[in-house]
């Protein structure tokens, strides 16, 4: 898949296709409707398709000063788009300018001259331009007047009546919740992490867990616990198999330190990851965070808690989700 930030110029090839447009946080089942939408266009009139989305989140831009929970910060969702099958990925500053711009307007400059779009599927609930002023309605008009077509998705629940459609809103929720498993049926894959593993203070090794460190994004805030989860070198090839791991989020509250870290431990393994891009699937919460009375009784806790992990991953299942089994195959 190619990549085109803001300054990059658009190149002719892909001029003319269809376009799904969104933030598309999570990339969870209801975006990826979309996505099957615009590749099914895009395939029945020999067109390359992609999506269109912003940069940073714009809740970022709005209340700078309240980071956001980002489900899928922007190399993941690259990754994740490009796993189901998009041919390109057209991102936009949001800024001040884009802010002030008015509905009509937007679709004018970025549709219209940037990408020359053909077929634009959206959601029905995505709104854009000064004040979130402009819609469906605004794209319906501006495709009769610049030639593009236009198919708004109704809101994406799993089957049946009474279901709430996806959102990234109550996936959130769930991870803060620790409720891995209702995060991913919404997402269609299980929730990852991808990050650059950092030195830590070494405590871990000393007491026999040594742990890979990661920094998460300013608002990440799932649940403080331990984790069961399989983990993978981002720059390994398919067909190198996952880690299993036990991953601990929280401020080590036994070791009194007033920082947030992320830190996995991989089963029957010494490997030096320093500098890697690691990427972590969460599969479910074993327990919450706790402070214990010293270090022995952490250590025994430490090895109740991997116990545990190995018979939650050895019951794990793949789901019948496209991102789901990418992921299982290591594709992601």
């Amino acid at each position: 898949m190619k990549v085109f930030l803001p300054a990059n110029e658009f190149p002719q090839a892909l001029r003319g296709g269809v376009v799904a447009i969104g933030n598309f946080d999570g990339l969870h089942r209801g975006h990826q409707e979309l996505l099957n939408i615009a590749r099914k266009q895009a395939t029945d009139s020999n067109k390359p398709w992609g999506i269109l989305t912003f940069e940073p989140h714009p809740r970022s831009f709005f209340r700078p000063t309240e980071p956001v929970f980002r489900l899928t910060p922007h190399p993941l969702k690259m990754r994740l788009a490009s796993a189901f099958g998009a041919e390109f990925a057209a991102s936009i500053d949001f800024n001040e300018a884009l802010a002030g711009l008015e509905a009509d307007e937007f679709i004018l400059e970025h549709l219209v001259k940037r990408l020359g779009v053909s077929h634009v599927v959206t959601g029905y609930d995505f709104h854009f331009g000064k004040g979130r002023k402009g819609g469906p309605e605004n794209l319906r008009e501006m495709g009769l007047k610049h030639g593009f077509k236009v198919t708004v998705v109704d809101q994406v629940t799993d089957d049946g009546d009474g279901h709430a459609p996806f959102s990234s809103s109550s996936i959130r929720t769930s991870l803060r919740r620790g409720h891995m498993r209702a995060a991913a049926n919404e997402l269609g894959y299980q929730w990852i992490v991808m990050g650059e593993v950092v030195p830590g203070d070494q405590r871990g090794r000393t007491i026999g867990f040594p742990t890979a460190n990661i920094v998460l994004d300013p608002g990440a805030e799932p649940f403080r616990g331990i984790y069961a989860v399989t983990a993978r070198d981002s720059a390994a090839p398919s067909t190198t198999p996952c880690w299993q791991g036990a991953a601990y989020f929280g401020d080590r509250p036994t070791f009194d330190t007033k920082r947030t870290f992320l830190e996995v431990y991989l089963l029957d393994q010494d490997i030096d990851l320093y500098g890697k891009i690691l990427t972590v699937n969460f599969v479910d919460l074993i327990r919450p965070d706790k402070t214990f009375k010293g270090v022995d009784d952490l250590v025994t806790q430490m090895h109740a808690d991997c116990a545990e992990v190995r018979k939650v991953l050895a019951a794990d299942v793949v789901e019948n989700f496209p991102l789901r089994k990418l992921q299982a195959a290591g594709k992601i």
